[in-house]
């Protein structure tokens, strides 16, 4: 189903100003990795926030995740603190890790990694 304008509008709020909040990181959840807001999908009543998190140069990404689902709550009120004069709710956040670059690059070695014969030129 197709995302509204208003969801998108919310979207890229909740998104910049989460991208600020993981940048500062006050609370030393982050422990100096470097994480990106991949994306942004609001439920159709703006309830839920599923939140991609994008996260280059870590060993261990499901124990960063669940350290930053621990903080979930502080994250949130941040947020709130940031958009609360501009929304009625903040969402509630879910957060999940993006693999869509993990993927491309896996799909660039192999491809980096395919043995094609030169096409013969008689044709």
């Amino acid at each position: 189903m197709k995302e509204s304008t208003r969801q998108l509008k919310y979207a890229k709020l909740i998104q910049k100003d989460l991208s600020d909040i993981f940048q500062r990181d006050k609370m030393g959840v982050l422990a100096g990795a470097f994480i990106t807001i991949a994306d942004v999908k609001m439920t159709p009543d703006l309830s839920i926030a599923t939140v991609y998190l994008s996260m280059l140069m870590v060993k261990d990404k499901e124990a960063l995740l669940d350290k930053i689902n621990e903080h979930k709550n502080e994250i949130r009120r941040d947020l709130g603190n940031k958009i609360g004069k501009q929304v009625r709710i903040v969402p509630d956040l879910r957060f999940f890790i993006d693999e869509v670059e993990e993927s491309a690059s896996k799909i660039d070695n192999l491809i980096d990694s395919l043995d094609i014969p030169p096409a013969d030129e008689e044709e």
